[in-house]
């Protein structure tokens, strides 16, 4: 398992810094990379304004806006988690090896896919008629509908884990360890993880709200226009 994994999430990361090495030595990609996250943020933020009121919901929304889909640049933990691949390999228990993978994988994803819109783009000035050419014109529907396959597996995969207190009580006894392995932020991601979900008491309408929501989201991006 562990060799699968450092192998998985190695690649997932090397493909991270390739685009963000691209953006690097081109300034006005970076910025348009940056405003089309931005622009998507805000998007989420809109369509999940009733589940971020709701006390049940307001974790995992802030959750699933700010750590699984926040605009901020996340070079800082990802140059930390490429260091200490093979540690998390070696400490994290095995039932998260897994949500970890799929994690670092859709992390890559993401950042494919924008950084494809962000390419096609005139300037960083996004409206909802520049963003929606931007997707059709990448035409990368699939993969889109496999974005939206692996954030609920790390949802469903969090939820499950919640139900497993000897689980987290682990991860608490691994935070002097975590740090000193320098996996302290991916530590305390997955702490906040388990602890939004656990706040819910059952995710199962909340998973079935974003899946309802971004599958409608994706068709009516991917939909063709009618002739006049």
């Amino acid at each position: 398992m562990s060799t699968t994994f450092e192998a998985a999430v190695g690649e997932a990361l090397r493909r991270v810094n390739r685009l963000r090495e691209a953006r690097s030595h081109d300034p006005r990609l970076a910025a348009r990379v940056e405003a089309l996250k931005r622009f998507q943020h805000e998007r989420l933020a809109r369509d999940y304004a009733r589940l971020a009121q709701e006390p049940r919901h307001r974790a995992a929304t802030a959750f699933f806006l700010e750590d699984l889909y926040g605009p901020e640049d996340f070079a800082d933990r990802d140059a930390e988690f490429s260091r200490i691949v093979p540690a998390i390999a070696r400490l994290l228990p095995q039932q998260l090896l897994q949500t970890v993978r799929i994690l670092i994988e859709l992390h890559a994803l993401s950042e494919e896919l924008d950084q494809q819109m962000a390419l096609t783009l005139v300037d960083e000035n996004l409206d909802e008629a520049a963003y929606r050419m931007a997707w059709r014109t990448i035409d990368r529907q699939k993969d889109r509908e496999r974005q939206l396959v692996m954030l609920l597996q790390v949802g469903r995969s969090l939820d499950r884990h919640t139900h497993r207190p000897l689980l987290a009580a682990t991860l608490r006894l691994m935070r002097a360890p975590a740090r000193a392995a320098g996996l302290a932020r991916l530590q305390s991601f997955l702490e906040r993880g388990l602890a939004a979900f656990a706040s819910m008491n059952g995710a199962l309408d909340f998973l079935a709200t974003i899946e309802s929501n971004e599958c409608q989201f994706i068709t009516g991006m991917s939909e063709r226009e009618k002739p006049g």
